[in-house]
C-alpha cells in the first residue's frame, strides 16, 4: 500500500502528475489498476483545487515582490509568460477542447498545473474548465499508460 500512496504524491507534483506517476508506479511492480485509480483520483483533485487556487496563489506571488523573496516572484512571472505562450495556440483559438489537448498532451510544461493556469490567465470559466483539466489529464495517463503495459509486460 505504500507504494499507491507515493503514486498519489507523485501525481500531485507539478509536471510529473499522474502520467509519469503511472510510469512510476507499473515501473515499480504495483498493481496496475490500483495505481490507474489513485493517479486519477489525484487528476480529480488537482482539477477541482487548482482554478479555485490560483488567484490566491496569483495575490501571494505578487505580494513577494516587494519582499526579500522577490526572487520567487519573478520566478512566478517567468513561468506565467512561459504557460501564455505555450498555452495560447490550444487555448485562444479551440477555447475548451484546446484545453484538453494541451493537458492530454505528456510532455513537461503540460498537463493539469499548467492548464489550470492557462485556463486562469485567458479568463476560461471554472465550469469549462474543471471538466478540461479532468478529461485532459486522465487522457494523459491513458496515453503514458497503454505503451508503459506494453513494455512492462514484454520485460515482465
Amino acid at each position: 500500500m505504500n507504494g499507491l500512496i507515493e503514486v498519489f504524491i507523485l501525481s500531485l507534483l507539478p509536471t510529473f502528475e499522474g502520467r509519469y506517476a503511472v510510469i512510476y508506479g507499473i515501473g515499480r511492480g504495483y498493481p496496475i489498476h490500483g495505481t490507474l485509480v489513485i493517479a486519477s483520483v489525484a487528476i480529480f483533485i488537482l482539477s477541482f483545487a487548482l482554478p479555485f487556487a490560483l488567484p490566491f496563489i496569483d495575490i501571494i506571488m505578487l505580494r513577494l515582490e516587494q519582499t526579500k523573496l522577490k526572487r520567487i516572484g519573478e520566478g512566478y512571472l517567468t513561468y506565467i509568460n512561459r504557460v501564455r505562450s505555450k498555452a495560447r495556440p490550444y487555448v485562444e483559438k479551440w477555447g475548451f477542447f484546446g484545453l484538453i489537448i494541451f493537458v492530454a498532451i505528456p510532455l513537461p510544461g503540460t498537463g493539469v498545473w499548467t492548464g489550470s493556469l492557462a485556463a486562469y490567465l485567458f479568463g476560461m470559466e471554472r465550469k469549462k474548465t474543471v471538466p478540461a483539466l479532468i478529461i485532459g489529464g486522465l487522457l494523459s495517463i491513458l496515453i503514458t499508460t497503454i505503451p508503459t503495459v506494453g513494455i512492462a509486460s514484454i520485460l515482465g
